[in-house]
């Protein structure tokens, strides 16, 4: 079946190509001008957001995060804003990717296909350290059996670290396996990882800063 995608863009020649780019590879796309039309979305129904940050009557980051509340659905955001603030800001409410404009149509196509392959790339056995257990073939993650909600770029940075738990992953691999940056891709990489901690509560401090390498997770909880 063919991945679905839901746009939010309000500039209708570039939201034209977009559409035409992804469906001319495959994708089944539905677009929007008005980011309104995102909050009665059946969140079930998509496989990716890919969404404008400048839209007419609300920024897109507000939307974010109230999406971000109801579902870990990838988020790809597009914006001719290119300060870091923006960027970084973007990452901590919960996109997976970000991608400025102006851009090749064949960036954003392999753009997308990284996201929605990402999840299907995790290993499928379950991994339990001390009181976290993830099994990244349902992308469930719980802390003492309480459910934690991850986006597909923290799942993929935990599952990442798990592969290799007790030993240190360089930031350089992590940004290889999971991110899609190019430019400041391992300041982004500390975004995720800080708000990825956040999530995880207590067993947050399982994630290990190994100064000057990256990052480990322990191998069976401190």
């Amino acid at each position: 079946m063919a991945s679905r995608i839901l746009l939010i863009e309000d500039d209708g020649a570039l939201g034209a190509q977009i559409v035409s780019q992804l469906e001319r590879v495959g994708y089944v796309v539905t677009w929007h001008r008005d980011g309104r039309e995102l909050e009665g979305t059946e969140v079930g129904s998509i496989d990716l957001l890919v969404l404008d940050l400048m839209l007419p009557g609300e920024f897109g980051l507000d939307l974010l995060k109230r999406f971000r509340e109801r579902t870990d659905v990838p988020v790809l955001i597009l914006s001719a804003r290119n300060d870091n603030a923006t960027r970084v800001r973007g990452l901590q409410l919960g996109a997976d990717d970000y991608l400025t404009k102006p851009f090749w149509p064949e960036e954003l196509v392999e753009r997308v296909r990284a996201r929605l392959r990402r999840p299907v790339l995790q290993r499928s056995d379950v991994i339990e350290i001390g009181l976290l257990r993830v099994d990244p073939s349902s992308r469930e993650v719980s802390v003492q059996g309480k459910s934690v909600a991850l986006t597909a770029t923290e799942l993929g940075i935990l599952v990442a670290l798990a592969k290799r738990r007790g030993a240190a992953v360089t930031r350089q691999s992590l940004v290889d396996q999971v991110l899609d940056e190019r430019d400041g891709a391992e300041r982004t990489l500390d975004v995720h990882v800080s708000r990825l901690r956040k999530k995880l509560g207590e067993a947050g401090g399982y994630i290990v800063t190994v100064w000057g390498i990256g990052y480990r997770l322990e191998a069976q909880g401190p």
